[in-house]
């Protein structure tokens, strides 16, 4: 009868954690693992009930490297909680609901993703977006500093280029900041930009690799055809037309979706493909490469994207730009000078 009421237990503490997980009847939250299941990393999403938030939650929930997968929102998490908790995967998963049971979704996290916030609608920029998000992830991140200041942390919430130095600042004011473990997931723009480009050269996309950097918004998004592999020149006419589809592959599907959300699938795609690289990162495997939107030192800007090798620690190296030809250089010029603006109204956000 005990054995069978400690099953019961926690059972039900999966899926309706109790305002102080640690104290469930008797059962500590390390403890409340499915039978055999595997060890790994734990994570949380931040905005899981969302348009990217519920299919991101689902592939982590299939990533063997995850053991302990929380899900919060300020609305619908339980249904999305017992939705994804039936799924036959190793992730023990964890519903929290509303401001209150924030501290309780992160604390003890390794790897926090953020996918927080409103959705792009038609006619709408990413910098439309700010005045809401901008909050969102100010007390997400405050929530981050003081539960699991040591985690590594991926924001997807737009405006990426400000949504990151708004983190930036909040753990800096907290005394947590470590630029290693603070990313912005730009995986989308290179997700897109080997598909566009493999459907030009007639290649599976998974042969193809464009290095993307810069930033994740409009001209910020610099691809860096001239460095694809396999190795290919294009005609300036076909430069332009990858590099405008691969900046305005939001817009596409914005569009195409006409009023019915934004890019919400192959975000939670690209978001996962990120997060993966980043636990195996954490596992220590060798040669992780990735581009992100870190603190950075490539350029005069605090802020960029490029390709970034990943660690234990998170960022363990930053890789130069490489050469770049006319047509890169100009458009470097270009984005370098946007980003400066949204950068610094993101770190004018918090310090105001």
């Amino acid at each position: 009868m005990q054995r069978s009421a400690e099953r019961i237990a926690t059972i039900s503490a999966h899926l309706n954690p109790s305002t102080s997980p640690h104290q469930m009847e008797g059962l500590s939250a390390a403890n409340c693992r499915a039978k055999g299941g595997s060890p790994g990393f734990k994570v949380a999403i931040l905005g899981a009930a969302g348009g990217i938030g519920q299919p991101l939650a689902m592939l982590m929930k299939m990533n063997p490297l995850v053991s302990v997968l929380h899900l919060y929102d300020v609305a619908n998490t339980p249904g999305v909680t017992a939705d994804i908790s039936h799924m036959d995967t190793g992730a023990v998963v964890r519903g929290f609901l509303g401001p209150q049971q924030l501290e309780d979704a992160l604390t003890g996290m390794d790897l926090v993703v953020i996918p927080a916030g409103v959705p792009r609608k038609p006619g709408m920029t990413r910098d439309d977006l700010f005045n809401i998000n901008a909050g969102i992830v100010k007390t997400l991140c405050e929530g981050i500093a003081k539960c699991c200041p040591k985690a590594i942390v991926n924001i997807i919430s737009n405006p990426v280029n400000s949504t990151v130095p708004i983190a930036a600042e909040v753990f800096k004011m907290a005394g947590t900041f470590d630029p290693r473990r603070l990313l912005g997931v730009t995986m989308l723009d290179v997700v897109r930009a080997n598909t566009f480009v493999a459907e030009v050269l007639g290649l599976d996309p998974r042969e193809v690799d464009v290095p993307v950097v810069g930033g994740h918004a409009g001209v910020t998004i610099l691809p860096l055809l001239s460095q694809i592999k396999p190795p290919c020149s294009f005609t300036p006419a076909e430069t332009e037309y990858l590099t405008s589809r691969i900046q305005n592959g939001g817009t596409e599907v914005v569009e195409a979706k006409a009023g019915a959300g934004s890019a919400t699938l192959s975000m939670a795609y690209a978001a996962v493909k990120f997060a993966d690289a980043c636990l195996h990162g954490l596992r220590g495997d060798a040669a992780i490469i990735q581009c992100a939107f870190v603190f950075s030192q490539v350029t005069e800007l605090p802020f960029f994207a490029s390709k970034v090798r990943l660690g234990r620690s998170g960022v363990e190296e930053i890789f130069p730009l490489g050469p770049l030809n006319e047509y890169e250089r100009t458009g470097l010029e270009k984005a370098k000078k946007e980003l400066a603006t949204s950068i610094q109204k993101g770190v004018g956000f918090v310090k105001k």
